[in-house]
């Protein structure tokens, strides 16, 4: 089971890095995650240089596709080439967006009548794209998600670790990366982000 961590030039290290970190405590059990770029080399939007693991076209084999953000992400939404390596498809995908990632879920048409998630300043370009921005950090509906602030990135881990390889997979993952002395809190707000923020397709 592979995950793709999409990650463009200009990228945030807290989206991408997060969320592949927590997915890959789970190698043992097949689930593992990749940074995936439109390029050999991407630099985030404070200086780091990181080679991608994976070229673009990964995300057609990956089981799970996670739309990283960061500072460039409205030009990625506006080149249409770019946009054409991301053939997603959310029947047999999961697919989430951190951040100004949900620009490129909209952009794909994958948010169409769907509520999102996304930080405070990405807000008012993806509202622009006709979706509704909800005051929270994590939403899903079927297999596609959205998560809102950078250490929401956790959330859409969670999420992925769940629906791949159950909740106790989750527990224990989030349980062991917990500060010491807030481990079962920290868990149990992971846990409930997610609960709470996901709806069953009707």
């Amino acid at each position: 089971m592979q995950v793709a961590v999409v990650t463009f030039d200009g990228f945030n290290e807290l989206d991408s890095f997060i969320a592949s970190a927590l997915i890959n405590r789970c190698r043992k059990d097949g689930l593992e995650a990749f940074i995936t770029t439109p390029a050999p080399v991407v630099t985030s939007m404070n200086g780091v240089e990181v080679t991608g693991q994976r070229p673009m076209e990964f995300v057609t084999e990956a089981e799970v596709v996670l739309i990283g953000s960061g500072v460039k992400t409205r030009d990625a939404v506006a080149d249409d080439r770019l946009i054409s390596r991301l053939p997603l498809d959310p029947s047999r995908q999961l697919i989430g967006a951190q951040c100004s990632g949900a620009l490129v879920l909209a952009r794909l048409g994958l948010l169409d009548g769907m509520p999102a998630c996304t930080d405070t300043k990405s807000r008012a370009f993806v509202e622009a794209c006709d979706v509704t921005v909800l005051d929270a950090p994590f939403h899903a509906e079927g297999n596609i998600a959205t998560a809102g602030g950078c250490l929401a990135s956790q959330y859409l881990a969670t999420w992925v670790i769940t629906r791949m390889l159950g909740e106790d997979a989750a527990r224990d993952v989030i349980g062991y990366v917990a500060p010491v002395g807030e481990n079962q809190a920290t868990v149990e707000r992971a846990m409930r982000a997610v609960h709470t923020g996901e709806v069953a397709l009707r």
